[in-house]
């Protein structure tokens, strides 16, 4: 069982990049987490405008005299798909919460991962003196 949690160590540490190169890693890491954060915010905004819209549509199409003038026929569909929408809307927001988690539990990987890093440094330092 050991030699099985030895190898895995070792294949999990080999995918780490070098304490030498600490600088640029960090670099590397801080321009993924902008990438993600800007794709978030694009996501978190089409829920909140599909929402936002979808009920926007509902609600001036049920309250304006416009829309109690129009027939049934008509009336239902506009509901239905202010509904569907609506539901779209929702399902894109739950997405939004779903990347956010991932977001946030890579930055806490990438955290750890910098301070591995630095762990090996300082040890390889140690070592040197």
């Amino acid at each position: 069982m050991e030699q099985g949690n030895s190898s895995l160590r070792e294949r999990l540490l080999a995918r780490l990049p070098q304490s030498e190169n600490i600088a640029a890693y960090k670099e590397e890491v801080t321009s993924l987490l902008a990438k993600h954060e800007r794709a978030l915010f694009w996501e978190r905004l089409t829920a909140r405008v599909m929402s936002v819209a979808a009920g926007g549509v509902f609600l001036i199409a049920d309250a304006s005299p416009w829309g109690r003038r129009v027939d049934l026929i008509h009336f239902y569909p506009l509901q239905f798909s202010c509904g569907v929408i609506f539901f779209a809307g929702l399902m894109a927001g739950l997405q939004y919460h779903v990347s956010r988690a991932k977001v946030d539990v890579l930055k806490e990987v990438k955290q750890v991962q910098l301070q591995v890093l630095e762990l090996q440094g300082s040890i390889e330092k140690r070592r040197a003196e």
